[in-house]
């Protein structure tokens, strides 16, 4: 690079410190997942406390990386370092979109400790009513974030792991396989002369 175009190092931490404030408000689901995971390979990330209006950012995307369960009093100070944009109110649940996003990342997280909770309980675990934990529930299930139903009759919510998923994909493989080993071995069989002396 010509010394015109580059960049600060400090101002590089500052833009990684951005990048985390919208890694972090993002809605969870696998790309952002892939988002925090980036982030926080970054060697800077360890560094971004010293910068000025970012000392808890790094702390609260490792907690998001590992799937652990935020509280809002390990939130107070990244929220009071927020711009008043970043915690507008949303239109779909009445929240802001800090509280939109613990909340999501927190039930995901849950996902990771649970195979199945009631409402009830689940609403203690994201601080809110079970309602609205039910409705948040729905509305990633639906839109792919999150895998799992709901049993409105019993007030549950469900968790389906991902390894599940792709064990059964790895078996179903698996039997093609078998069933192409065995077409190709009567093949040979029926016709001798296809295969190569």
């Amino acid at each position: 690079q010509t010394p015109s175009t580059q960049i600060d190092s400090e101002e590089l931490l500052e833009l990684l410190g951005k990048a985390t404030t919208c890694a972090i408000l993002g809605k969870a689901g696998p790309q952002r997942d892939r988002t925090l995971g980036s982030l926080f390979k970054d060697e800077r990330l360890a560094t971004l406390d010293q910068l000025d209006g970012y000392s808890t950012h790094g702390q609260v995307l490792s907690k998001m990386y590992m799937q652990q369960i935020l509280r809002r009093t390990e939130l107070r100070a990244f929220e009071d370092s927020l711009k008043d944009h970043q915690k507008a109110l949303t239109s779909d649940m009445g929240m802001t979109i800090p509280q939109r996003a613990i909340i999501e990342h927190n039930m995901a997280a849950a996902s990771k400790i649970y195979e199945n909770i009631r409402f009830t309980e689940l609403g203690s675990l994201l601080e809110i009513d079970a309602h609205r934990a039910e409705r948040i529930a729905a509305r990633m299930i639906s839109e792919k974030r999150l895998n799992g139903f709901i049993d409105q009759i019993d007030g549950v919510l469900c968790f389906q792991d991902d390894t599940d998923v792709l064990r059964s994909w790895d078996e179903r493989i698996s039997e093609m396989c078998l069933q192409v080993n065995k077409t190709v071995e009567d093949v040979e069989k029926t016709y001798p002369q296809l295969v190569a002396p």
